[in-house]
């Protein structure tokens, strides 16, 4: 991570030292791992070192688009660094990442990263633009979701999957496996707004943001046209009003919207383990069985 800019390495040692779970390197080896009876190879480890890199990146980007000023309980780069050198960081970690890949030929494992990239930026600007008209179906909502959270998760698994193994089947394999724990990470995080536990984000902050969850979309496909008209003018115009907040999270959880995403998150699950199920038993195995229990079984 070392350049010849001081400020760069300030911000890039602030970033290393405040590093989240790391959840997504744990994927790439663990899937190799598994794949390979436990061995494990430099394209392993670049695999992981790079998408730790891009992961991080866009989270950076991710905070000066929502304008926040916190990150895993500590100031995020633009709160601390201003906007303009928060992107400028987030490019650098990108072409670090890249350039990882480069200059070591590994070509197959910068194709998987790079449509998981693109895909992320389509899903976010996909959501933008469906949350302006707070139509979103819930196929939409799968879509975006699986572009947006679920595609990093795969290409992880892809990934570590590739680094150890030349087996199209396999590497797909994988890479749904990851899409699956990606789908129940991010409606469990939906539910998170509807929580009343200590968790990282503040309760009802996907409402003030008129961002459109599994379980509000549940319940504005169910109820009454009255009630949905009170729905999209509580989010449009009362957004900011606590009050009118608790009152749109009341009634989602009385129409059963957690319930539904709930279920849903567990089918998802599910399947993903049921595509585990054919291979050895291992300590990988298990491993990555616990991973994917830990997705919806999380506080935070």
């Amino acid at each position: 991570m070392l350049s010849k800019v001081a400020l760069l390495n300030r911000i890039t040692y602030y970033i290393v030292n405040r590093k989240g779970k790391q959840m997504r390197p744990m994927f790439v080896f663990l899937t190799a791992k598994m794949l390979s009876k436990g061995s494990v190879n430099e394209r392993t480890f670049r695999g992981a070192s790079v998408i730790e890199l891009i992961h991080t990146a866009t989270l950076v980007h991710d905070d000066v688009v929502d304008d926040s000023n916190q990150r895993r309980g500590f100031f995020s780069i633009n709160a601390l660094w201003k906007n303009k050198i928060a992107v400028l960081v987030g490019d650098y970690l990108l072409s670090k990442g890249l350039l990882l890949s480069i200059d070591n030929g590994d070509f197959d494992l910068l194709k998987i990263i790079s449509v998981a990239v693109r895909e992320m930026s389509e899903g976010e600007l996909l959501q933008i633009e469906k949350a302006r008209r707070l139509d979103i179906t819930e196929e939409v909502y799968y879509e975006i979701i699986q572009k947006k959270t679920a595609t990093l998760i795969a290409a992880c698994c892809a990934l570590g999957a590739k680094s150890v193994l030349d087996d199209a089947v396999q590497v797909e394999n994988m890479r749904k496996f990851g899409e699956l724990i990606g789908m129940a990470f991010q409606i469990k995080d939906d539910l998170f707004d509807y929580s009343d536990e200590a968790i990282g984000k503040p309760t009802g902050i996907d409402i003030k943001e008129q961002k459109m969850t599994l379980p509000l979309i549940r319940v504005l496909n169910i109820c009454t046209s009255k009630e949905k008209n009170w729905l999209i003018n509580s989010i449009k115009n009362h957004n900011k009003d606590k009050k009118r907040v608790k009152e749109v999270i009341a009634f989602v959880k009385n129409n059963h919207g957690l319930s539904y995403a709930e279920q849903k998150m567990i089918q998802f699950q599910q399947e993903a383990l049921q595509l585990l199920e054919n291979y050895p038993k291992s300590e990988y195995k298990d491993s990555l069985i616990m991973m994917v229990n830990y997705v919806i079984e999380r506080k935070k």
